[in-house]
């Protein structure tokens, strides 16, 4: 009898062994087939397989034990896929609301509230929209955007526009358009384009177009033209110092530029300088401009070491 219950013992121990190997290897495996699984997915995405990637992405998220921030980014993926590939907002949105609630601490959440937004937007929720901006703004309060002082003469939802708002605005307009904005009329409809504006922009930047290659491109654009000009402010126009002697001279050297002259190009009547005062002050700054201009960027290209290949030039 005691043979027996050892050789009983025996075999259980041999059983119980043999289940926890078994376990052990099949945690392994489980590893190893979740990596292949979500490669497996990533891959249909490569391949525009777009619903069919996110079946083996939901796979992998129902049948893997996976850390949460893993967890977090491949709901993600999922959300981005039907909202970026498949225009399928009401799924996005359901994704994207998942992470919201499940995985708030995410680093993701930015992003995930924009795209909450955006999804709203799509699907005509603009109330359920603006509820969510006002929410983020809750949370960060540094959101909020100060306002320039004075009465308020718009409001965009809890954003107040302000006669300061609107006055700057009107400051950045070229010398001649802001002459033509100086009546209540021509000012209020002004504002509705700025108001327009802001609108749009929002919106533009809400379905994620700050994102797209163009707009990229062309804000890149924007911002080296702005800042060549500012360099050549500060280099150029900086530099050039016009005296009334120098505004003298140049007249003396130029009267025929601004005398009154017939069809055929003769002078007919010299003008004194105190009536084309003006016009030589200009002529000779655009002058001394140009100089300074050509000067500076001969210097450059010398101390950059510039080559030009002419005869390759097609």
């Amino acid at each position: 009898m005691n043979y027996f219950r050892l050789s009983i013992n025996f075999l259980l121990t041999v059983i119980l062994a043999a289940v926890l190997m078994t376990g052990c290897n099949q945690g392994k495996q489980a590893s190893v087939d979740a990596d292949k699984l979500r490669e497996y997915a990533g891959d249909l995405i490569n391949k525009a397989l777009y619903r069919q990637a996110i079946q083996e992405y939901q796979k992998y998220l129902d049948q893997y034990n996976i850390d949460t921030r893993e967890r977090a980014n491949v709901n993600y993926i999922i959300a981005n896929t039907y909202f970026e590939r498949l225009k399928d907002y009401e799924n996005a949105l359901t994704y994207y609301l998942k992470i919201k609630h499940l995985f708030a601490e995410n680093t993701l959440m930015p992003e995930v509230n924009k795209k909450i937004v955006a999804c709203l937007e799509r699907l005509e929720r603009t109330e359920d929209a603006q509820q969510v901006l006002d929410e983020a703004v809750q949370l960060d309060p540094s959101r909020i955007q100060k306002k320039r002082p004075g009465e308020v003469v718009a409001r965009i939802g809890t954003r107040e526009i302000t006669q300061g708002d609107l006055d700057f605005e009107l400051n950045q307009l070229p010398p001649s358009l802001r002459e033509q904005l100086n009546d209540r009329n021509k000012k209020m409809e002004f504002l509705r384009e700025y108001v327009a504006t802001e609108l749009l922009y929002d919106t533009a930047k809400r379905s994620g177009f700050e994102k797209d290659p163009e707009v990229i491109e062309g804000a890149f654009q924007a911002k080296k033209a702005l800042m060549v000009r500012k360099l050549l402010q500060d280099r150029v126009a900086g530099k050039v110092d016009i005296t009334d002697s120098d505004i003298e001279l140049y007249y003396q050297a130029h009267k025929d530029d601004f005398a009154t002259k017939d069809k055929d190009g003769k002078v007919i009547e010299q003008k004194p300088l105190s009536e084309v005062r003006q016009q030589v002050t200009q002529a000779l700054t655009q002058q001394k401009y140009q100089e300074a201009y050509i000067s500076l960027i001969e210097k450059m290209i010398r101390a950059e070491d510039v080559t030009f290949y002419e005869s390759r030039v097609k």
